[in-house]
C-alpha cells in the first residue's frame, strides 16, 4: 500500500502451461479499503488453448477472437500500475507478466509487487498450514465470496484478503501501542515485549520491492 493509502490488485489467466500465454487481465484499485476502479479484458495470447486450462477458467480460442493482443494492451497496463504497489496472489501474475513483456519485446512494468499469500502466511501462520495458501482457501476463511478463476473476481478477492490484513495489522499496532502508553508492558514482563516487536518486524517484512 502506498503513501495515499492505494493499491492495484492484478490477477491473469493463461492458455496453456506457458505462463506468457495471457488470455484473460483483472485490475482493482483499493484506496483505504474500498474500490475506486476495476477493468479486465480478454487478450489474444496468439497461442493454442489447453483443455485443461479451458476446463478451469472457461476461456477458449472462440471467445478471445477479436480480443487485443498483449503488445496492444501493454501501455493501458502501464498507466494503470505505473508507480503502483500491485498485489498478486502469489508470484504466477507476476511472472506471467514479465514472461508476456519478454515474449513480444515490450517493457516490464514499473510497479512495486506484493505477493498476497505471503502476506496471508505471515499474518496466519497456523490456519492454512493443512489446507494450503491458495486463493480459494484463503477467500473462503476470510469469508470473501468471488468467482474462481475469472481474472476481475480472482484480483478483487486477492485485494480484499490484503485490505483484511492492513485492518489486523492496524488492530495489532494499536494494542502494542496502548500496551506501552499504559505501561502493560513492564507489569507484564520482557516476554511481551519480545513477541510485539517480533510481530512488528514480520510486518514489516511482507512488503518487497524489486
Amino acid at each position: 500500500m502506498d503513501a495515499a493509502g492505494q493499491f492495484v490488485a492484478i490477477d491473469v489467466e493463461t492458455a496453456n502451461a506457458d505462463l506468457a500465454s495471457i488470455c484473460q487481465v483483472g485490475i482493482v484499485v483499493f484506496r483505504n479499503g474500498a474500490v475506486v476502479d476495476s477493468w479486465s479484458s480478454l487478450i489474444n495470447p496468439q497461442d493454442y488453448f489447453d483443455g485443461i486450462n479451458t476446463s478451469i477458467h472457461g476461456i477458449d480460442e472462440e471467445a478471445v477472437k477479436g480480443a487485443p493482443t498483449w503488445p496492444q494492451l501493454a501501455e493501458t497496463l502501464r498507466n494503470r500500475l505505473a508507480s503502483a504497489v500491485a498485489a498478486c496472489h502469489t508470484p504466477f501474475d507476476r511472472a506471467a507478466t514479465v514472461l508476456a513483456c519478454k515474449k513480444y519485446r515490450v517493457s516490464n512494468f514499473d510497479c512495486r509487487w506484493l505477493d498476497t499469500a505471503r502476506v496471508v502466511r505471515r499474518t496466519w501462520p497456523e490456519e492454512f498450514a493443512a489446507a494450503g495458501y491458495g486463493l480459494a482457501n484463503v477467500a473462503d476463511f476470510l469469508g470473501i465470496k468471488f468467482k474462481h478463476h475469472d481474472a476481475l473476481e480472482d484480483a478483487r478477492a486477492a485485494g480484499q484478503g490484503a485490505e483484511q490484513h492492513q485492518r489486523l495489522d492496524a488492530r495489532r499496532h494499536d494494542a502494542i501501542e496502548r500496551l506501552g502508553d499504559g505501561g502493560l508492558v513492564g507489569r507484564a514482563g520482557g516476554s511481551d515485549a519480545g513477541h510485539a516487536t517480533d510481530y512488528v518486524v514480520a510486518s514489516c517484512a511482507t512488503l518487497h520491492k524489486l
